[in-house]
């Protein structure tokens, strides 16, 4: 079974070290119905994996501890491709067109530029949404 099928509710980690930031998505996030946790450095962002198993994870490419990069790139060589969650970089810096590249070099599904468009974001976990 698909991993991203398993629960009614999507489980996205976000992680960014502007809590402002974070809180707005999460609250977004929690009033679409998903579950969400916040985490605030890179350092951070591989136990929460490793205990909350999100679907999602909405990630910042510059957070202290670990970049985003050596985050995404950890997830991917560390997760089956159907556990594997999906992975959207943000970033207010990095987002011109080699910027993009690298980080689906590294493992990243999509990059939004922060901030970032709550439509373009629901657009694309609408896809995960259960039917």
């Amino acid at each position: 079974m698909d991993r991203r099928s398993a629960s009614a509710n999507l489980r996205v980690i976000v992680a960014d070290d502007d809590r402002d930031t974070v809180d707005t998505l999460a609250l977004l996030l929690g009033d679409a119905g998903c579950v969400v946790q916040k985490v605030y450095s890179g350092k951070d962002v591989l136990p929460a994996v490793r205990v909350f198993r999100p679907d999602v994870i909405i990630l910042d490419l510059v957070v202290p501890g670990m970049s985003g990069y050596a985050v995404a790139q950890e997830i991917r060589h560390s997760f089956l491709d159907l556990r594997r969650p999906l992975m959207i970089a943000m970033s207010g810096k990095w987002a011109e067109a080699p910027d993009r590249l690298i980080a689906r070099q590294v493992g990243f599904d999509h990059h939004l530029l922060k901030p970032c468009d709550p439509a373009r974001l629901f657009e694309l976990l609408k896809p995960l949404q259960p039917n």
